[in-house]
């Protein structure tokens, strides 16, 4: 999960610690003679908030560091940055946690992936492909975005290029006949994994939760205890919009692990405490850039010290 945050040019920039220290710590002294003052706290909780960690989290995070520093424990910069590292990492350990990819013993596993357009969904499949390839399973890829212009196109590209199997239909095509198939042939070909792409966009959003709900109803009755993943992808650039977002998909489909893309080209990491504290679903999976090996499975003392420290 090594250089998270850097700019899409790979120009070093301004970790968040070094911006709360610059900013909320301006003041040494005033640690050194007994603690964190209220200055620094709300200069902290404005910098969290600016970061996109969300008003619930940030205020758990700025509560936790006055806590110790009142008892005493908080009274140099790395002990400032080892409570609030430990928060965040709390945090993110909070609720349903577990980032790793439960799939049963039987085959085939089914996977949805749900999301947006734009915010890296079939890019994200591609690389989920390539991973499983490469731990040697057997997979196969189902077009069921149908309505997206290139979206069957740019899948079948990724299962090319990853050794996968394909299954897609014609542009227009319906989602759950799509969802159905690709099924079928994964339980003809004996794959261990079905993985399936579906909308992202119709004419109103209300249009594609009940689209997602409907793919949903067909992939249980193809397989019942399916799909034994839904993976919701987020943009990690859009800020708050992804919570929104994150709380309009889960409400339609049963969510079980979040996808962070994009977080390469920000700084405003927060987004992932902030999505996880709002549906209390796992984050598996961070993407990091467009090829294959730039997909990272989720680790949260990792996250949370890069987070900070960059």
């Amino acid at each position: 999960m090594a250089l998270l945050f850097r700019k899409k040019d790979d120009a070093p920039r301004k970790s968040l610690w070094q911006r709360i220290k610059d900013i909320a710590l301006t003041d040494v002294a005033v640690i050194a003679r007994g603690g964190v003052d209220q200055g620094s706290l709300e200069q902290l909780e404005q910098m969290l908030l600016e970061s996109d960690f969300g008003v619930p989290v940030t205020m758990r995070l700025v509560d936790a560091v006055k806590h110790q520093a009142t008892r005493g424990t908080v009274k140099t910069q790395d002990e400032f940055l080892a409570a609030l590292r430990e928060g965040i990492e709390q945090a993110l350990r909070a609720g349903k946690s577990d980032p790793a990819l439960h799939l049963p013993a039987s085959r085939p596993a089914v996977l949805m992936v749900l999301g947006v357009n734009g915010a890296g969904k079939t890019t994200f499949i591609g690389k989920l492909a390539a991973k499983l390839r490469a731990e040697g399973k057997s997979v196969l890829l189902g077009a069921g975005d149908t309505f997206r212009a290139g979206a069957i196109d740019q899948l079948r590209v990724w299962a090319e290029r990853t050794g996968a199997e394909f299954v897609g239909g014609a542009p227009g095509g319906d989602p759950g006949a799509l969802a159905w198939q690709a099924i079928d042939a994964g339980v003809a070909r004996n794959v261990d994994v079905v993985i399936i792409d579906t909308a992202g966009r119709l004419h109103t959003s209300s249009a594609l939760m009940d689209e997602l709900k409907k793919v949903q109803r067909v992939v249980e009755k193809r397989l019942p205890g399916a799909p034994h993943e839904a993976l919701l992808v987020l943009d990690g650039t859009v800020g708050q919009n992804a919570v929104q977002q994150a709380k309009i998909f889960s409400a339609a489909v049963p969510v079980t692990g979040l996808v962070v893309t994009k977080l390469d080209g920000t700084a405003r990491g927060g987004v992932v405490l902030a999505v996880h504290e709002a549906i209390d679903v796992p984050v598996k999976f961070i993407g990091m850039g467009e090829q294959a090996a730039d997909l990272v499975a989720f680790d949260a003392a990792t996250f949370a010290r890069e987070l900070l420290e960059g």
